[in-house]
């Protein structure tokens, strides 16, 4: 596993799977690229590819735009972190083909893509932010994002991550 939030986040991952109802594959490989997915967590919530960012600073939403435009944009501190949103799309479509449209129609499967500042600063009675599809939030907003009761059973959840297991080899 990469960096210090990488490890961190892990680590409270893990604690989260007492039942094998959530489970947390770490730093999986996408094949044919250099790249690779810090977490995935497969949830009866869900699936969330998540990539843990260890920036401090304050977290926030701002809109850049002018008079008639929206322009938000995310910012950790001072810095412009935007384009770490628009890197989420290659993770999630790594997921999705490992699982083939089949599985994903089989089980109405959406995986939902979330950056997870570690380190960052929050403002008191903050909620996560979405932003191009991505969620953006703390340690603990996901975990109550990913232990919400969803569709899937526990035996879903083990047969869905056995499958990433085999598609996303470990970086």
């Amino acid at each position: 596993m990469g960096g210090s939030g990488e490890r961190k986040l892990g680590a409270f991952l893990e604690s989260l799977n007492d039942d094998e109802t959530i489970i947390d594959l770490h730093d999986r490989r996408i094949p044919g690229s250099r790249a690779n997915i810090d977490h995935i967590v497969v949830a009866r919530s869900g699936v969330y590819v998540v990539d843990a960012k260890n920036y401090t600073g304050q977290v926030r939403k701002v809109d850049k735009g002018g008079f008639f435009t929206i322009d938000n944009r995310l910012y950790v501190g001072r810095r412009d972190c935007t384009r770490l949103v628009a890197g989420m799309e290659k993770q999630v479509e790594a997921i999705k083909k490992a699982f083939g449209q089949p599985l994903i129609e089989e089980f109405e499967l959406s995986v939902t893509p979330v950056l997870c500042f570690v380190e960052a600063e929050w403002k008191w009675f903050a909620r996560p932010i979405q932003l191009g599809g991505v969620w953006v939030e703390w340690p603990r907003s996901l975990r109550g994002r990913v232990e919400q009761e969803g569709p899937l059973e526990g035996e879903h959840v083990r047969l869905l991550a056995r499958r990433l297991v085999s598609a996303l080899p470990a970086a």
